[in-house]
């Protein structure tokens, strides 16, 4: 006994009935098919993985930049106020 009660005649005779009805040509453009759209979806799920990464990155830069910016207001003043 194979898969589920199935035995290895039994998926071969499905296997050459599906040739027969479909034919070699239209199986390989639906394998092909398949195989791009499961390309297409991995390469879609790194790409939003990847995009999620830099704009976590981009908002410590800015956070970083304007706490520089804060700090060389805050020497500007005390320059002013150490003039006065």
């Amino acid at each position: 006994m194979g898969m589920g009660g199935i035995s290895i005649w039994q998926l071969l005779i499905v296997l050459v009935i599906v040739l027969l009805l479909f034919g070699t040509k239209k199986l390989r453009n639906l394998g092909t098919d398949l195989g791009g759209a499961v390309k297409g979806f991995r390469s879609t799920m790194k790409d939003g993985a990847n995009a999620e990464e830099p704009k976590e990155a981009e908002a410590e830069t800015e956070s970083g930049q304007e706490s520089l910016a804060e700090s060389a207001e805050d020497a500007d003043s005390d320059k002013e106020n150490a003039k006065v």
